[in-house]
């Protein structure tokens, strides 16, 4: 099992959202850059980083902090918000970035992620933020009408590297994840799912892995102290076989 420690930016700082509202914002840095430091040093492989700013202004909008997050964590960096463009994934891609998540373009134009997709196979991830069941764009600031297993079904056969799952109404509570959407969401699609939301403890940990989930993205709780990330990596390490289509 694969952990990502995320890096929110919002205002070029690293922050954490409560249930996506951009009026509940916690700064946890003002150097987003250092905190991937951080996280490296603790164990971690991989970070997950967040461009609210871009979710919301529908093109990428942190691109120098992004390029010193790639930069000082010398570690593979997926990154989401605002990505909908060819020339959005040109960018993002010539900063260093490994794995690129696109949400909102994916829901309104499924021809362009799966041309994406092809374009870049296994650097393209869907990013399913639902709530109720339902998928959410713009920063999570719109809900649709299109369920998020449907939508995942419609792109599974794509030359995709993973699907993030987030459940909003779970997002930064501290209350653990929505564990029977993300078993539904697993079972309806052959694409890896990577966990994302209100993954609070190291149980929660366990038991996302012990259902055979291939990745968990952590953001509040280790920014809070309440999962040790070094103690959490090797437990699932010592208890789960890595997915290689992660890799």
């Amino acid at each position: 099992m694969f952990l990502y420690p995320a890096i929110d930016l919002l205002g070029g700082r690293c922050v954490r959202l409560r249930q996506g509202d951009y009026s509940r914002e916690t700064v946890f840095s003002d150097d987003p850059a250092a905190v991937a430091r951080q996280w490296v040093s603790q164990g971690a492989d991989r970070l997950h980083v967040v461009d609210l700013d871009g979710a919301k202004a529908g093109t990428p909008v942190n691109g120098e902090v992004i390029r010193r997050i790639v930069g000082a964590a010398g570690v593979p960096v997926q990154l989401g918000g605002g990505i909908r463009t060819d020339a959005d994934l040109d960018a993002v891609f010539s900063w260093g970035i490994r794995w690129a998540v696109l949400g909102s373009k994916a829901l309104k134009d499924p021809a362009w992620l799966l041309a994406a997709a092809h374009k870049h196979p296994g650097r393209i991830v869907l990013g399913l933020d639902a709530k109720d069941g339902y998928v959410a764009t713009e920063g999570w600031l719109d809900v649709s009408r299109v369920k998020a297993v449907d939508l995942a079904r419609r792109v599974q056969d794509a030359p995709l590297a993973a699907v993030v799952a987030t459940d909003i109404a779970t997002d930064g509570m501290m209350a653990g994840p929505n564990f029977a959407a993300l078993a539904e969401l697993k079972a309806a699609i052959s694409l890896p799912v990577i966990a994302s939301g209100g993954v609070s403890s190291a149980d929660d940990v366990l038991r996302l892995a012990q259902a055979g989930l291939p990745g968990a993205i952590i953001g509040r709780a280790l920014y809070e102290g309440a999962i040790d990330l070094g103690s959490v990596l090797q437990l699932v390490r010592a208890t789960a076989v890595p997915d290689r289509r992660l890799l």
